[in-house]
């Protein structure tokens, strides 16, 4: 047998009710592990998406509703595999202080309940949403740290290159910009581009779901996030840099710097959407080539 709830004999309610419970004692252990992720979704700017994560999973498994209804309710000990890698994780977490293992402990808990209480037929229509839950999770700070640099010289070099492009003098040092006529630029962690990264990352999934039903078509989209985000982030850098050059050192903090995150994020949701509307219509164009030669 490779259902673990065939031979209870118990009604689907009373299966949809014991998964339900055990879903909600999941949540109660791991609660405060969940509280202080949401703490720094909050403190964090790079995370503050994870806000968003959990209340569009709810939305796309609530999107499923009828398939759910019609899905047969049979759990499967495959669940025990997730179930027992997220209380390993949970376990080492709590040892070590590992937080990013504990939160991805919760979601991998999740994954082993449903699996294991409902069945393969729900976790297959309920995977996308469960999945999607691990963008909420935070980085460790450690791979932050190996992203985040390489990120700074990337962006300080394509500013200093859009710069000496638009005529106006200045020199890369590491991760430090200097101009000539106004006080030097310093790349900081913050300006990686890290929180574009996530950020657009988050929007190209939800955005490749929404659009576009081909597997290929939604992968070429989310992974295309990372060169857009690459690219807005060095043109904020480059803006920080002429606006620093016109007006002085206010233009690179405070309100205007902020804007400029705006801006540079909405030509980066424009690049995303202009993409996808050239998927779109090269598909089309295939699909009409294809046609005029099966009738030739």
């Amino acid at each position: 047998m490779t259902e673990a709830a065939a031979e209870t004999g118990l009604s689907r309610r009373a299966r949809l009710q014991l998964g339900g419970g055990a879903i909600a004692l999941a949540v109660l252990i791991y609660a405060e592990i969940l509280y202080h992720m949401v703490l720094h979704w909050k403190i964090v700017p790079d995370y503050s998406h994870g806000f968003l994560v959990a209340p569009l999973a709810i939305f796309f498994a609530w999107e499923r509703k009828h398939e759910l209804s019609r899905a047969p309710v049979a759990g499967s000990w495959w669940g025990l595999l997730p179930l027992s890698l997220g209380l390993i994780a949970l376990a080492i977490g709590r040892l070590g202080v590992e937080l990013t293992a504990m939160r991805t402990g919760f979601v991998l808990t999740l994954i082993g309940l449903v699996l294991l209480l409902f069945g393969r037929e729900i976790f297959r229509i309920l995977a996308f949403p469960l999945l999607f839950l691990f963008l909420m999770v935070p980085l460790p700070q450690s791979l932050v740290n190996v992203i985040a640099f390489p990120l700074q010289l990337i962006a300080a070099k394509a500013a200093v290159a859009s710069l000496h492009g638009l005529g106006i003098p200045a020199l890369l040092e590491g991760n430090i910009i200097h101009l000539a006529n106004a006080p030097s630029l310093f790349v900081e962690e913050a300006c990686s581009g890290l929180r574009s990264l996530m950020a657009l990352l988050t929007l190209g999934v939800v955005f490749a779901y929404f659009f576009r039903k081909n597997l290929g078509e939604r992968l070429l989209l989310v992974v295309s996030t990372i060169p857009i985000a690459i690219l807005v982030n060095a043109l904020r850098v480059a803006l920080t840099g002429i606006l620093t050059h016109r007006f002085g050192e206010d233009a690179a903090t405070g309100f205007i710097h902020d804007f400029q995150g705006v801006i540079t994020f909405s030509v980066a949701f424009l690049l995303l959407l202009l993409e996808a509307s050239a998927i779109g219509w090269l598909r089309r164009e295939r699909g009409a080539d294809v046609s005029a030669r099966r009738h030739a």
